[in-house]
């Protein structure tokens, strides 16, 4: 793959309804549970995105039969539980690091071998969170020194555990109930916060008996998944950067379609709105036991705030987005308790930072934050060192700096929302490949 880069410049109100891609974590789950499940389980408002596919490959490499029958959908023939067939070659996660964690507690329970592999990002992020619990439980996984490429031992006996998280992570608590499901006895997680619960909702609407609440799950092996239907919501990861888009462009009106509003996802909708957004949530349902709603969001200036610390891991992949929103608002707006930001894609505060002090604002780093100090942004040039959400948080920060923001890096946009470009453009802003 050759390099991207991108050029966003100035640009006037931004308008319109947008329908963004569908989850991307809600989208992984999906395919892994109905892989895993009795019969044959159809997915609409599937993410068409490496990510997903990624995943998609790796289950049709282990014997699932997975189709697409138009862009979106996806009916899978599931195998069952034990149904999954070994693979000599290794199984390539490509970008994403949420397919990765959870197919290693997947894997943990299956009768034969695997390796996991990832692309270069991937292979610098961390896997010992995920590999050291499972290994608790009864897994055999051999890393390079807690990092991919994973091998995971096949044939051993999982036990249940109660396992109390010392960081709070959605992935991890997920590979261990995936793990689960193939364990004598009873999995209990408990959370320091509560983490997004997709995968507990999921597991409920594949039959599988399990009791959660925000911050712990608890489920025994020895069931069965039944085939479902699933609606995946609209991604709030990708509506977040036209949220604040909306927010910070003066005569911005703009309509996001069926947004997934998970509590656990959406902590930037509730700092945005203590920074004075003005974000209606409007025809609230439910979708596939996922809260649903269309969102309204209109230009409104947006003042500094001390971010409340308790919204923090409800916001995790929202970050470089807000960072932007703090660079185009008035005063002074302090991040503190996101250590996790460090070992994303990129490390979130450090690329931010820099990216926003190229272009004339303050910031000052912490260990686990960083102090922005809102102003005018200059032109210049950022490196996005192939982080998507870092690259999309710049293509905003472009439509309000004097002059163009030069983004390099941009390739991996690809993984989480294929078609950013197109839509953003479609809505007024002014963002060119070059």
């Amino acid at each position: 793959m050759g390099r991207l880069d991108w050029i966003s410049r100035p640009a006037g109100p931004l308008h319109g309804t947008l329908a963004v891609p569908g989850d991307k974590s809600v989208s992984h789950r999906a395919l892994m549970l109905a892989a895993l499940a009795e019969g044959d389980s159809r997915i609409h408002g599937f993410l068409e995105g490496e990510d997903t596919r990624a995943t998609a490959a790796v289950l049709a490499q282990l014997g699932v039969s997975i189709e697409a029958p138009a862009p979106g959908e996806r009916l899978v023939r599931g195998v069952g539980l034990h149904g999954l067939r070994g693979s000599e070659r290794p199984l390539d996660c490509g970008n994403a690091g949420t397919g990765m964690r959870l197919l290693t507690g997947l894997l943990a329970g299956q009768a034969f071998d695997s390796t996991l592999v990832g692309d270069e990002s991937l292979s610098r992020r961390p896997m010992r969170r995920v590999t050291e619990p499972l290994v608790r439980m009864g897994a055999r996984i051999d890393t390079q020194d807690g990092l991919p490429p994973l091998h995971v031992h096949g044939g051993q006996r999982l036990h249940g555990i109660r396992y109390e998280l010392p960081v709070a992570s959605a992935q991890v608590k997920s590979a261990l109930l995936l793990a689960g499901l193939y364990a004598e006895g009873e999995t209990e997680i408990l959370e320091p916060h509560p983490t997004r619960d997709y995968t507990e909702r999921m597991l409920a609407a594949f039959g599988w008996p399990i009791e959660f609440a925000p911050g712990r799950a608890r489920l025994s092996g020895g069931h069965a998944l039944r085939a479902s239907e699933v609606q995946v919501p609209a991604d709030f990861s990708s509506a977040a950067f036209f949220l604040v888009a909306a927010s910070v462009v003066p005569g911005s009106d703009l309509r996001l379609r069926a947004v997934g509003l998970n509590p656990r996802r959406t902590g930037l909708l509730q700092a945005l709105r203590l920074m004075g957004a003005d974000i209606e949530v409007l025809d609230e349902r439910h979708s596939g036991g996922e809260p649903v709603a269309d969102l309204r969001v209109r230009y409104a200036p947006l003042h500094g705030i001390e971010l409340p610390q308790a919204l923090v891991p409800d916001m995790i992949d929202e970050f470089p987005a807000l960072f932007v929103a703090a660079a185009a608002a008035h005063g002074r707006t302090a991040i503190r308790g996101a250590a996790e930001l460090r070992v994303k894609e990129s490390d979130r505060i450090a690329t931010m930072a820099a990216g926003l002090r190229t272009l004339g604002i303050r910031v000052e780093e912490a260990p686990d934050g960083a102090a922005i100090t809102g102003g005018t942004l200059g032109q210049g040039t950022v490196d996005a060192h192939g982080d998507h959400r870092v690259a999309m948080s710049f293509a905003i920060a472009g439509l309000v700096a004097r002059g163009g923001v030069r983004i390099e890096d941009c390739r991996n946009v690809a993984t989480s929302f294929p078609g950013f470009m197109e839509l953003a453009n479609g809505c007024g802003f002014a963002l060119k490949a070059i």
